[in-house]
């Protein structure tokens, strides 16, 4: 652990992999509690592998890689969105068929891009100890852009959450901030690519905020606990890939999931004693 601590304090990449994973907590941990909820976890896993289209289409163009990221995560949520609140198609095959197409518009562009020198892994794997400067700004002002609007809109997005119909009978645009909170996501998913990368970035949007869930009941508690949850298990994911040479993206999911399975099982033995209590 000292060699671990002393490591931080000499090595600027692991100074901003620890910042990274700290942002990414924060916004994780907020917009993850309305994913949950809402019980959307399957639109966000089809915002996020379409991300990989506009990945591969930046590459080939010679663009930052984020600004296609950006670009085809908004255009993603936007569309499922609408095909959601308006069409009669099933919003499941429209998703499976813009995760699919993402994906190979993804991989042919990056085949295609001069030189083909485009590690496809760290897209869809991550690897949080090879963030940059760079990535750190775009996430920090992903995060602080979520956050700030949640922030603001915060009681509009719990109603649409609990109890849409009361939110809609009260007059709420709920078309309107149903379609805000995908693009949050949106950008949330952003965020996370270089972290945990795109398979991965789901279990760490949904985990912790489901653990939370377990715990609190409240939004506000739950994005708190969610947060602190997910900056706990990236603190120990970077500690064991650095100790043990492992993938760090997968090292912060398996532990999230090791987690979850913990939390699930406690709760149940914490009800079955009550009810034991309760009946005597």
């Amino acid at each position: 652990m000292n060699e671990f601590f002393n490591a931080i304090a000499t090595y600027t990449f692991l100074q901003n992999a620890l910042l990274a994973g700290l942002l990414s907590s924060i916004v994780c941990g907020v917009t993850g509690v309305f994913v949950v909820i809402k019980r959307i976890s399957y639109i966000s896993g089809g915002i996020a592998h379409a991300v990989l289209g506009g990945v591969g289409i930046a590459y080939y163009l010679g663009l930052p890689p984020i600004w296609g990221a950006f670009t085809f995560a908004i255009i993603a949520a936007f569309i499922i969105g609408i095909i959601k609140l308006k069409s009669e198609q099933h919003e499941d095959t429209v998703i499976g068929a813009l995760w699919a197409t993402g994906m190979a518009v993804g991989v042919i562009f990056m085949y295609l891009a001069p030189g083909y020198n485009v590690d496809l892994l760290t897209y869809l794997f991550g690897n949080i100890l090879m963030v940059t400067e760079t990535t750190l700004t775009y996430t920090a002002v992903f995060t602080v852009l979520v956050v700030s609007i949640i922030f603001i809109f915060f009681r509009q997005f719990v109603y649409i959450s609990f109890d849409q119909e009361y939110a809609k009978i009260s007059g709420l645009n709920i078309n309107f901030f149903y379609l805000l909170l995908l693009g949050l996501i949106a950008l949330t998913i952003v965020a996370l690519i270089q972290i945990v990368g795109l398979i991965l970035v789901i279990a760490l949007l949904t985990l912790p905020a489901a653990i939370a869930g377990l715990i609190n009941r409240t939004p506000g508690k739950m994005m708190i606990t969610a947060s602190l949850l997910g900056l706990l298990f990236t603190f120990t994911g970077i500690f064991l890939s650095f100790s043990g040479n492992l993938p760090a993206g997968a090292t912060i999911v398996m532990i999230s999931g090791f987690a979850y399975l913990l939390a699930v099982y406690l709760k149940k033995v914490m009800i079955r004693k009550f009810n034991r209590k309760t009946s005597k």
